[in-house]
Parts: structure tokens; C-alpha cells; sequence
């Protein structure tokens, strides 16, 4: 027996539409909630420290969030404008020292550190290319970024059992901020053209969003179709002076 309700083309229709919603709602509310619930959290923290009279809290009638978001902007900027001078870096060092000395927390200082310094920074090499190893086994492949390709200890420790060395991080679905970091010879992974970001989407999806890589290439080729006939043109209005040099030394001499 047929099942006709499935496939009513009204039926059919709302569904495509009620899909069609949840796509492009279900992103935008959870962006939302997460953008709502940090400011909420930095107020809470910052908030109690701001002075009675300096808070618009106790003199309106209603709760303006984002204020303590706002102060906590203008400290961190204001320290690092003071920072940047001679007496701002004289205090940081004096700290960085004392901190030097706990044994519990300069462990967790200099790692966090490194850290912000390693993603906040413009000069950072790390995950900016994204490639391919065979993982858990042959014939089976993984994403991987290619987290960094300089020499350390561990290539000099490793330079008599494998050649070059590059260290890759592969992350875990739907989580990438979680995976494994390996070392694994250069001439086993296999670099793919695609962004951070595209490859970031294909994890996170598990493969559901993956870039659209066919119609770059159809892109390119028609690109590369519609620059030859300009060069071919260039080719034979350079070809034509030769033409005419050559029929004007031909002609005879009056």
C-alpha cells in the first residue's frame, strides 16, 4: 500500500519549507544565544566593580546590557596603551617576575601565554595550510592542519628513522578544538587547496558541508578560455609589423 501523504506535493512543499527555515534560523539563534550569554557572563563579573554612581543600572528603570562589556573593552585597551609605554612594560616585567617565582602559577601563566600570543598574533604560521593523511589505516584518509614545518627537537631527535618531518593536527568531529597532534613524514600528506575555514566546516558538519570545489575549477577553465583569444590576438598584432616589414623590402626600388 502506497503512502499518498508523503507524496502530496503540498505535503512536500512544506516540509522543503519548514527545512528551509530551520537552516538558516537554527545558526542565526544560536549565534545569538551564545553572543547573548557572554555579554551576560562579562557583566556579571564586571558589574559589581563599577562604582554606584558610574553604573546606569541605578538610575534607570531598566537594565542596559552590554555595559559592563563596554568597561571591560575600554580596561583592556586602556592597559594596553600603558602597556606599550616605557612604565607599562617596566610593571608587566616586575609582575611576569614575581610570577616566575610560584611554582604553581607560572606554569599556567606561560602556558596561557604562548597560547593568546600563538592566535591573537598576524604573524602566526600555524593551521594555515590543510592536507590529508591515511588515518586509522591504509586506504582510509583524514583532514588534518598542518600545524607547523620548523625544526625542533623532535625532528633532530627522529632525523635517523624518518625524513622531514612536519607536525599536523587532526581534529575530531564534530568538536575540532579536540584531536590528536602527530608528526608524520611530509611525503605522506597530501595538501588540498581549501581554507582553514572551509576544512574547519567539513569537520564540524562531518561532512555534510563540504566547499564547492568543481565549480572553482568550471570557474577557472572559463576564465582561461576567454584569456587565450586576447592572446592569441596579441600574438598576431605582433606578428603584423613583421608582415609589413617584410612586404615593404620586397618592393622594388623606383
Amino acid at each position: 500500500m502506497s503512502d499518498h501523504t508523503g507524496s502530496h506535493p503540498g505535503i512536500t512543499r512544506l516540509r522543503n519549507y519548514f527545512l528551509t527555515g530551520f537552516v538558516v534560523s537554527a545558526p542565526l539563534a544560536i549565534t545569538i544565544y551564545i553572543a547573548w550569554s557572554l555579554v551576560g557572563w562579562v557583566d556579571s563579573w564586571v558589574k559589581p566593580y563599577v562604582p554606584a554612581r558610574y553604573n546606569p543600572d541605578n538610575y534607570l528603570p531598566f537594565v542596559i546590557p552590554g555595559f559592563g562589556l563596554i568597561v571591560a573593552l575600554v580596561l583592556i585597551t586602556l592597559i594596553g596603551f600603558l602597556t606599550a609605554n616605557i612604565i607599562g612594560r617596566t610593571i608587566v616585567k616586575y609582575g611576569e617576575y614575581f610570577l616566575d617565582r610560584m611554582p604553581l602559577v607560572r606554569s599556567i601563566y606561560r602556558g596561557l601565554k604562548q597560547i593568546f600570543e600563538t592566535v591573537l598574533s598576524s604573524k602566526a604560521d600555524s593551521f594555515q595550510k590543510v592536507g590529508l593523511i591515511e588515518y586509522p589505516r591504509r586506504g582510509t584518509w583524514a583532514v588534518v592542519f598542518i600545524s607547523s614545518e620548523k625544526e625542533n627537537e623532535v625532528n633532530d631527535k627522529l632525523a635517523g628513522r624518518e625524513d622531514d618531518l612536519i607536525a599536523v593536527f587532526m581534529p575530531s568531529t564534530p568538536n575540532p578544538t579536540t584531536g590528536f597532534l602527530m608528526y608524520v613524514p611530509r611525503s605522506d600528506v597530501v595538501e588540498l587547496s581549501m581554507s582553514v575555514e572551509e576544512a574547519a566546516k567539513l569537520v564540524i558538519s562531518a561532512g555534510l558541508v563540504a566547499p564547492e570545489y568543481r565549480k572553482k575549477t568550471k570557474a577557472l577553465v572559463e576564465d582561461a578560455h576567454v584569456v587565450r583569444p586576447a592572446a592569441n590576438s596579441s600574438m598576431l598584432e605582433a606578428d603584423q609589423p613583421a608582415r609589413k616589414s617584410r612586404t615593404a623590402s620586397s618592393r622594388p626600388k623606383r
